[in-house]
């Protein structure tokens, strides 16, 4: 069995007994039947990966650090993803796949036509449902710097913040990624289902976005958001 790799939101220092937190015990005892002497890969974010062994095996596991080395499969493009809530599954769905491809950071943001509205309580741990999402995202897909889920805001306040080579998918512009001058940072503002307004797609281009245009097609959001992060990090990225 190929060697189950896990976050810890914990330092990590090789030749240090860690004892890991009550999900990952449950997988690796209870789920995957791991024994002592076995060994996993651990990470924490700070894009490194950690061999450990496991050296007690109770309620929780407890694992010797063995080794670290650095984890090289960051892309050299720092893409953040300015996404409009979709509905349920869709979101949860965009944003595993957008970890896989790459995508550094997300930022929910609550629009003109966004079904999905949540308050309080029901906001925060849906916050923390996406950042879980994320997290296992990681964890599959090989890598070790865990993407930021920023808490959700609404469209105008994050125009408001300093925004670095934007650009706001529109079907009906003209201009395409290939007649882009490559960056190696990057912000892409999509709509949720419907898309952005006419209106807000005027506040994201005053505020800076550069109106880019996928293809002849229509995209669901959830489609869009996946191809435009592909395109970035087949031109600019890895």
């Amino acid at each position: 069995m190929k060697n189950p790799r896990l976050y810890q939101n914990t330092l990590i220092n090789v030749n240090d007994e860690l004892t890991l937190d009550a999900p990952a015990s449950h997988h690796l005892v209870k789920v995957l039947r791991f024994q002592q002497g076995k060994r996993v890969t651990l990470f924490n974010g700070d894009g490194a990966n950690y061999t450990a062994e496991i050296s007690q095996v109770q309620k929780k596991c407890v694992v010797k650090i063995l080794e670290k080395s650095q984890n090289l499969s960051e892309s050299k493009l720092n893409l953040t993803l300015v996404q409009g809530i979709a509905k349920g599954e869709k979101m949860d769905f965009l944003m595993q796949k957008a970890v896989e491809l790459g995508i550094n950071k997300i930022i929910p943001i609550f629009t003109e036509r966004c079904v999905v509205r949540l308050k309080g309580d029901k906001l925060a741990k849906r916050h923390a449902h996406w950042q879980k999402i994320v997290i296992s995202a990681c964890e599959q897909s090989g890598r070790s710097v865990v993407p930021e889920v920023v808490a959700p805001m609404t469209l105008e306040a994050f125009l408001q913040q300093p925004i670095i080579n934007g650009f706001v998918l529109h079907h009906r512009c003209e201009k395409i990624l290939l007649e882009v001058e490559k960056v190696n940072q990057a912000t892409i503002l999509i709509g949720p289902e419907g898309g952005l307004s006419g209106v807000e797609i005027d506040q994201a281009t005053q505020a800076g976005c550069q109106p880019l245009l996928l293809g002849a097609r229509v995209l669901r959001t959830e489609t869009a958001s996946l191809v435009a992060i592909a395109n970035m990090q087949l031109l600019w990225g890895s």
